[in-house]
């Protein structure tokens, strides 16, 4: 058994505008980690979580069309049967990808090898779709290649470096709101609100163009354009998706778009997990926010 951790991941830029096909950018987020192990005791108590998925493999495995990939359903069946469990510390319900970690770690253990992105996204897909009732197989991937990844609009994927710059005062932050939540009814909606023509209208010529310069801005380290893309993005969000932002950060987030200390986002679905958010100066937001649990996170 192998004691390699997988992390979880963060997109940074994408949430919702990716479904549109918008760019978006994610990265591997080591703060959380987890790893396959087996119980101690030795006496094989089943993982219910793992114990479903291995039925749910098996149940494709022995379709007519199978999986399409090697996987050893059996031998992950048995070890699951043996007390396989995924010893994690990633919060479940906060959008950093727990089940995308799980999925690249039994990948990796029972999973044929293949070097082609396009391909392991495809797998990871089916494998994940498990928990999500659909999956883009873009959140195994991140753990799994433990690089960042920037998707393109036309589907294509580029793992990429991302280069701090350390003398900067732009920060990237996270907040911790406390709660967590289920993304399929956050996605749900946000594709329920979709069938608006204004509301579709605008996330095409508003928030696509919004969040692709967010991304553009971020990888070539443009400070100030990238503080201008954020707070439309913030506004924008504020605007069309107030539902999925905690009602406890309503006055928060507001109180950040007309002072400009600091900039909120979501950070994936919303409704709870963690925001992300940008400020000129970490230490004056660290006494602005001090009721909350802040993190830093990237030096623009």
């Amino acid at each position: 058994m192998t004691n390699k951790s997988y992390a979880s991941k963060l997109l940074l830029f994408g949430e919702y505008s990716v479904i549109q096909q918008s760019n978006a950018l994610a990265m591997p987020y080591h703060l959380f980690e987890g790893k396959l192990s087996f119980t101690r005791d030795g006496k094989g108590q089943r993982d219910p979580e793992l114990n479903a998925l291995a039925k749910y493999l098996q149940k494709i495995d022995s379709s007519a069309d199978g999986l399409g990939f090697d996987f050893d359903v059996s031998s992950f069946s048995f070890d699951v049967g043996q007390g396989l469990f995924f010893d994690s510390t990633i919060p479940q319900g906060y959008g950093v990808g727990s089940s995308g970690a799980l999925v690249a770690a039994l990948y990796e253990r029972y999973g044929e090898k293949s070097n082609e992105v396009e391909e392991l996204k495809s797998r990871f897909s089916l494998i994940e779709s498990h928990f999500h009732g659909s999956s883009s197989g873009f959140d195994p991937l991140i753990s799994y290649l433990d690089r960042p990844i920037l998707k393109t609009k036309d589907g294509g994927l580029e793992c990429i470096n991302l280069e701090e710059n350390k003398d900067s005062s732009y920060t990237l932050f996270l907040i911790n709101t406390g709660r967590s939540r289920k993304t399929e009814p956050l996605v749900n909606l946000y594709l329920e609100k979709c069938k608006s023509e204004e509301f579709s209208f605008l996330c095409q010529n508003e928030l696509i163009p919004i969040t692709n310069h967010c991304i553009d801005n971020f990888l070539n380290h443009r400070v100030h354009e990238l503080w201008d893309s954020f707070y439309a993005l913030s506004k924008f969000q504020f605007d069309q998706f107030l539902p999925m932002i905690p009602k406890l950060f309503h006055d928060v987030w507001r109180e950040g778009l007309e002072d400009q200390k600091y900039i909120l986002k979501l950070c994936g679905a919303g409704g709870g997990g963690f925001l992300m958010g940008l400020t000129r100066d970490f230490k004056e937001l660290s006494k602005e926010l001090s009721s909350f649990e802040i993190r830093p996170l990237f030096k623009v």
